[in-house]
């Protein structure tokens, strides 16, 4: 597939929020399975695995074909997480990613909120941004692409 030719798998890390901008765009739209999303309160660790769009190669516009890859996300230094429209026992559900952003807390800390199309939410509270982003498959073709034209 041309447009994959110049597929490069991404790995990635974010500090600050800035850094977790750019996370936020490589993530856009990618779906995740409920039962892909894990919380290790032991080693404050929160951690998921999506099927990410491809953005860097749709971009490109050597091809009307488009991809994804299996990503794995992890966010340390979680002190808590809490959620908000989404059914934890729906494990087969699938969340649609929209955006992930920081909130400064008083204290140096602060929260992430990860948003899904729907309106559901999952808010880590954190005691600094540790992110962590890393590609663990090849890609596969998509014939669909995103289209947020018709988002209010």
């Amino acid at each position: 597939m041309a447009g994959l030719r110049d597929y490069k798998p991404l790995r990635l890390m974010a500090a600050d929020a800035d850094d977790l901008n750019v996370l936020s765009s490589v993530l856009q739209d990618a779906v995740v399975k409920i039962k892909d999303i894990a919380f290790d309160p032991d080693a404050r660790r929160f951690a998921l695995v999506l099927n990410r769009f491809v953005w860097e190669c749709a971009a490109s516009g050597k091809s009307n074909m488009f991809a994804r890859v299996r990503t794995g996300c992890h966010f340390d230094d979680v002190i808590s997480v809490s959620h908000q429209a989404i059914r934890q026992q729906a494990g087969e559900a699938v969340l649609d990613l929209l955006a992930v952003r920081f909130e400064l807390g008083d204290d140096g800390d602060g929260a992430i909120y990860l948003d899904f199309a729907g309106g559901g939410g999952i808010r880590l509270d954190v005691e600094s941004v540790n992110v962590a982003v890393r590609d663990l498959t090849d890609p596969w073709p998509t014939k669909s692409r995103p289209d947020h034209s018709s988002d209010a």
